[in-house]
């Protein structure tokens, strides 16, 4: 009887487990959610706005590079990186669904991409602006 217990007790953990695991998939609106949350500490933080993302996006920094440089001026279109030729799905989440959706994936994607562009961290605005702006383009 106690073994039916706990095996009936394990089961119902292992089926609510799997069933809680897409509600802990992150989409990139609950990633722009967590930069907005980050960003808010920093005064005088009015929100993000799609146009300096684009800005931002478009714009080279210091270097040779700009995001586009490597994503395309289109980020729904398949990119290649400037050195290496390889290629680079697409950015914008209409493109690519997978895109923004691990927040610790994001984190170390913004951490490397912005050192390469900006040899720099982003702020969260930056970030946020960003992602803003790549989530108003359609496919």
């Amino acid at each position: 009887m106690v073994f039916l217990k706990i095996t009936s007790t394990l089961l119902l953990i292992s089926v609510l487990t799997s069933l809680a695991q897409p509600a802990l998939a992150e989409t990139p609106e609950g990633v722009l959610a967590a930069f907005e949350k980050s960003a808010s500490a920093t005064p005088g933080f009015r929100g993000f706005s799609a146009a300096r993302g684009e800005t931002f996006y478009k714009s080279k920094h210091g270097g040779d590079w700009s995001c586009s440089t490597c994503h395309t001026d289109n980020p729904t279109s398949q990119g290649k990186h400037a050195k290496t030729d390889k290629p680079i799905k697409p950015l914008a989440p209409s493109g690519n669904p997978e895109r923004f959706t691990d927040m610790k994936k994001v984190e170390k994607w913004f951490k490397r991409n912005c050192n390469d562009v900006l040899d720099r961290v982003c702020t969260p605005q930056e970030k946020g602006d960003f992602l803003s702006y790549l989530l108003t383009i359609n496919k």
